[in-house]
């Protein structure tokens, strides 16, 4: 592994998650209660054993700067490292144009290290990955670029790049985005087989198409819309099955899975996934560890034992900190240091830590982002034109509550 360079774009805006993603790059935003979008990704290359990494930062990084600094140190002595880079602006005054440029502004670093293959991950997905198994795949064909693929309903085919691939697991087709009549997976013509963004390179390719694609003025120098399609031709672009990676230890109802937590719902689904009774996402797999940072809090607490008046929580995930007081939590996701009053009852919600919720709340299918204050009496999530008038609500009906609102104090 010690050939092997990687590269994460974490830069970008996550216009969709907004409003959690106004102060914080996406892959900052918190997820699960005691992690960052960021950690699922990261914890795939430490479990993997593969420990050079850069993490390519841009807009609003500062929190996800902080993150891995508290989270993701790794000692320089062997030559391993997870370091954040800032974007630069080494090949002009300009920002990242797009991930393609992203990676080629940053050659410097490829030179550097000299690597056989790089790996190029985005930053902002919930999954796991044995990635050697993927490395394993592109080495053993002698690939220039190997995808990682996995079938996705073909009503969402436009979010995504859409492969074609032939019988030996060679791609012979793609589309980025394909705006209508996406070319369906043979035999199976609800699904496309779709890019999950996550790339093997042989560095040396990496680097001359990326040095092509820059002195095209047309370009807007994307992987999906001008790399991928001109490596196309060459004939050695394979696929990997996501389906086919297997880590220890894991349920087999989690076999390929893969979440893009772009938008509201999508996120709040996510975490709903995690606490599920038997879950598509196992975060107890003690031989795959989600690794985080985690502050020095105490245990969570649950107090009072009276009529009425019993703290507790079903089929829910508490994170450390927080105290709950005489009320209930069902089916819910908190964050750390949370404190709920009592009489007050939280259900199908994610809290996303520091945050106080007061006496007598009744609270349903929303999410609040850290450092809420919920003033006693408060209902949410039980009328739906109130909700509109006062809050952000996605389309499936999910109520959002951006960082630090104070709510129904007015």
């Amino acid at each position: 592994m010690s050939s092997i360079l990687s590269m994460i774009l974490a830069g970008g805006e996550g216009t969709r998650l907004f409003p959690f993603t106004s102060l914080r790059a996406k892959p900052a935003v918190p997820f699960g209660g005691s992690y960052r979008i960021i950690d699922f990704v990261l914890s795939n290359f430490v479990n993997s054993d593969i420990l050079k990494v850069f993490v390519l930062t841009q807009f609003k990084s500062h929190s996800l700067m902080k993150h891995l600094s508290q989270a993701w140190r790794v000692s320089g002595v062997t030559g391993h490292f997870i370091d954040p880079i800032p974007a630069q602006m080494r090949t002009g005054r300009h920002w990242y144009k797009g991930t393609a440029d992203a990676i080629y502004q940053n050659l410097n670093l490829i030179d550097s290290y000299d690597p056989e293959f790089v790996c190029v991950f985005g930053g902002d997905h919930i999954y796991k990955m044995d990635i050697r198994q993927m490395i394993d795949y592109h080495r053993d064909r002698g690939a220039a670029l190997t995808v990682a693929a996995i079938p996705v309903p073909v009503e969402e085919a436009n979010k995504f790049g859409v492969i074609e691939v032939d019988d030996n697991g060679k791609m012979i087709g793609f589309e980025e985005k394909p705006k209508e009549n996406p070319k369906t997976i043979p035999d199976r013509p609800t699904h496309v087989l779709a890019s999950m963004g996550n790339y093997v390179f042989d560095a040396d390719a990496l680097v001359n198409y990326l040095q092509i694609d820059a002195e095209d003025d047309k370009s807007i120098h994307d992987f999906g819309h001008n790399i991928i399609p001109m490596m196309v031709p060459r004939g050695d672009v394979y696929v990997y099955d996501f389906s086919t990676n297997a880590i220890r230890g894991e349920p087999e109802n989690s076999k390929g899975y893969w979440r893009d937590v772009g938008t509201i719902d999508s996120y709040y689904q996510a975490n709903m996934d995690l606490i599920s009774v038997t879950p598509p996402f196992d975060l107890y797999n003690r031989y795959w560890p989600l690794r985080s940072y985690h502050p020095a809090v105490p245990p969570a607490k649950f107090v009072h034992d009276e009529a009425n008046r019993m703290g507790h929580a079903i089929n829910s995930a508490v994170s450390s900190g927080c105290i709950i007081s005489g009320s209930v939590v069902n089916q819910s996701i908190l964050g750390y240091r949370v404190h709920i009053h009592s009489h007050s009852y939280i259900e199908k919600s994610v809290i996303m830590g520091n945050t106080e919720i007061g006496t007598g709340c009744r609270i349903r299918r929303a999410i609040f982002d850290q450092e809420v204050t919920v003033a006693p009496n408060t209902v949410i999530g039980e009328d739906p034109e109130y909700d509109r008038k006062r809050f952000q609500v996605s389309e499936n009906g999910v109520v959002v509550i951006p960082k630090g609102a104070r709510v129904g104090f007015d």
